[in-house]
């Protein structure tokens, strides 16, 4: 087979790929041929830290800022969403997310919130967690959605807390994060 030939075969599995999942990607053309697990869809935070997410993909300019919090039985690597928009992004459109990784929403107040998984389309596991770090709630497993997904058709979770940690799905249970147990957190604030 030629190399024009096997262009137009890449080419025509990025086009599947795409229809697949519903979403448009954004890939630099070189990458597409050598890193297929590099895609990330055009719907995810521009500031998500590379580190968070499986696989290779190149790095933000300006990523939102991580901290490492302790679990009773790991350390968690987590992108602080802080602001409305970071919040309001949070990991839509994420293919996948590392193990011992995730974000951590930091609000101003403790107060119930409630979660939904608009766009997300990986499984995840969400964790309400008390200013001191005593862990309030666990959802576990909260399904994902897809693009097309109406939003009264979505997964929506609750619980109270100053902040909601969300972790790839069944990543609460191998940590040891349970309703009660201790998260040993950094201090983190927002005004936003």
């Amino acid at each position: 087979m030629n190399v024009v030939s096997m262009r137009k075969i890449d080419a025509l599995r990025r086009a599947i790929a795409a229809i697949a999942l519903g979403a448009t990607f954004a890939v630099p053309a070189e990458a597409s041929r050598h890193r297929l697990e590099t895609i990330v869809p055009a719907c995810a935070s521009t500031r998500l830290p590379a580190d968070i997410l499986e696989g290779p993909i190149d790095p933000p300019s300006k990523p939102l800022a991580l901290v490492d919090g302790t679990a009773p039985r790991a350390t968690l690597r987590l992108a602080v969403a802080d602001d409305v928009v970071s919040r309001e992004f949070g990991l839509m459109c994420v293919l996948r997310v590392r193990p011992q990784h995730g974000m951590i929403f930091v609000f101003s107040r403790e107060s119930d919130w409630e979660f939904y998984m608009k766009n997300t389309l990986v499984p995840l596991d969400m964790v309400w967690v008390r200013a001191d770090g005593t862990v309030t709630t666990v959802a576990a497993n909260v399904p994902a959605s897809t693009r097309t997904a109406s939003d009264t058709s979505l997964a929506r979770r609750r619980g109270r807390g100053l902040y909601v940690i969300e972790l790839p799905a069944n990543e609460a249970a191998t940590d040891g994060i349970v309703v009660g147990s201790h998260l040993a957190l950094p201090p983190l604030r927002t005004d936003r």
